[in-house]
């Protein structure tokens, strides 16, 4: 599997990107922390067969989690917002059950 194949983690499904979806044309992904626009764009529009017209990213910070007295982290996490030329097909998931 070469780069290009693993930038992309998953789609983030939630309320707000399911809205932003019909909305404003915009999917996303959670990606490697690493990845940079560049690769996101071209991971996308390889993957997908679509055209991208911009990408947004944003990091995140684990948060802290207790099990008894013992504490920990969960790991550091990037998603990224990209935004489809018009024009172009939506990307469609679908939901395992």
């Amino acid at each position: 599997m070469n780069r290009r194949e693993s930038v992309l983690i998953l789609p983030v499904i939630t309320e707000k990107s399911t809205f932003i979806k019909e909305t404003q044309r915009t999917v996303a992904f959670r990606v490697l922390r690493d990845a940079n626009k560049i690769e996101i764009k071209d991971a996308v529009e390889s993957i997908f067969k679509v055209k991208v017209e911009s990408v947004r990213t944003a990091n995140f910070h684990g948060k802290k989690r207790r099990q008894g007295r013992y504490t920990g982290r969960r790991p550091d996490w990037k998603k990224a917002y990209v935004t489809l030329k018009k024009g172009e097909k939506m990307i469609e998931f679908s939901e395992a059950v």
